[in-house]
């Protein structure tokens, strides 16, 4: 290592030492012990790549970026939980259930689309992002995102429907109206 990077690392030391365990505190009021360690981790990180910026006293700044961690890592929590109610609603009692051929449906479906209409729908449908983070994946505008989701839906119903008019199969209740 070089000076300036042994100089970075005594920094970085310096500035973890003062504010470790006043976050650690900070973190455990508000959160579960893993999801602590999880954000204590993520701040830290912050902390390194701001290191060059950082004011005088960081606490209160580290303070800051923990609190915005901590919100990113709640929001994530709260997708998962979304997803899991999702997948409890659409998942029907075991009489129902959708088979294999429903499934294959689903592929069928989204082959005879366009790449682009079929990354929107598993980005809204599978990783249960809004059209605002659906842009910001694909590089777009929400805007546009949202369009262009509202366009995907319309054309997988219909790919579902010849789908259902080739098979015979009616599909569940509801599934065909708009």
């Amino acid at each position: 290592m070089d000076q300036t990077q042994d100089a970075r690392r005594a920094a970085f030391e310096q500035v973890v030492g003062e504010v470790v365990e006043p976050l650690r505190r900070f973190l455990a009021r508000r959160t579960d012990p893993s999801t602590a360690d999880d954000v204590l981790g993520d701040v830290l990180l912050v902390l390194w790549r701001r290191l060059d910026g950082l004011p005088s006293d960081p606490l209160p700044w580290a303070y800051g970026v923990a609190r915005n961690c901590l919100a990113n890592a709640e929001r994530g929590a709260r997708r998962q939980r979304r997803l899991a109610n999702r997948i409890a609603i659409v998942d029907p009692p075991v009489e129902v259930a959708p088979t294999d051929e429903a499934d294959e449906r689903v592929r069928e479906a989204l082959a005879a689309m366009s790449e682009r209409e079929a990354e929107l729908l598993r980005l809204w449908a599978w990783e249960q992002l809004a059209p605002a983070e659906i842009a910001t994946v694909l590089g777009i505008s929400a805007n546009a995102a949202s369009i262009r989701l509202h366009r995907a839906r319309g054309k997988f119903k219909q790919q579902l429907r010849k789908i259902d008019e080739v098979t015979g199969h009616e599909g569940p209740k509801g599934a065909n109206d708009d």
